[in-house]
């Protein structure tokens, strides 16, 4: 067999591909439109069907999350390998553009100083900005506990929130106290998520967004 002339070579016949047959694993689920197109781009990302059914969604998130981006609010990260996995150039469409600040000095400043981590430290320098927007936390759970401590403090509340921190330490504890915030959230439980998980919700909502706006 040829096996490099069977392979497809088209990046836009690829993805069709790929969400064709992510479609006919997921169509048993009861997700809505919304819901099922947040899924199908996780699972894309992943190549893990078995995440299809594992992520949690609170009734209002991808409502709240389109409605934020529709009005322009900002997406803030924990980590640049976040930022950088999200579609800035669509995002920017409609007014947003991605913050993280956990390379800057003043983040490990203030980590040494507090005795935190500086992904932590980042989301504390926010602080009331992140209320009405939207936060994607994909690597460290210390800043997805950051995150709901200032919205237990009314500092702030996002509009959105994408707890998807991974990891063996705190990654599993910090989403499930998540849930049990009022705030729109999207998550995954247990150890598992990522930075790309999480930059494929935020790109979903957009590209979903786009499909909207058509």
């Amino acid at each position: 067999m040829n096996y490099f002339k069977e392979v497809l070579w088209d990046p836009a016949a690829i993805e069709r591909t790929s969400m064709a047959e992510i479609e006919q694993h997921i169509a048993a689920l009861k997700l809505d439109d919304g819901q099922k197109a947040v899924v199908k781009r996780i699972v894309h990302t992943t190549g893990d069907l078995n995440l299809a059914d594992k992520v949690l969604f609170h009734p209002r998130a991808v409502g709240a999350g389109l409605a934020a981006l529709k009005s322009g609010a900002k997406v803030f990260t924990d980590v640049n390998m976040l930022r950088a996995g999200i579609n800035l150039k669509k995002l920017r469409r409609y007014g947003s553009t991605v913050y993280c600040k956990v390379h800057r000095p003043e983040a490990a400043e203030m980590a040494k100083k507090l005795g935190i981590t500086r992904s932590a430290a980042a989301i504390r320098m926010f602080g009331s900005r992140l209320n009405n927007q939207l936060v994607a936390v994909g690597n460290a759970p210390t800043a997805l506990f950051e995150v709901l401590r200032l919205v237990q403090q009314g500092i702030a509340v996002p509009a959105l929130i994408v707890g998807m921190p991974v990891g063996f330490v705190g990654a599993a504890q910090s989403k499930e106290l998540l849930t049990k915030f009022e705030v729109p959230y999207i998550t995954l439980p247990g150890t598992r998520g990522g930075s790309p998980v999480a930059a494929a919700v935020i790109n979903a909502l957009v590209y979903l967004l786009e499909d909207q706006n058509e």
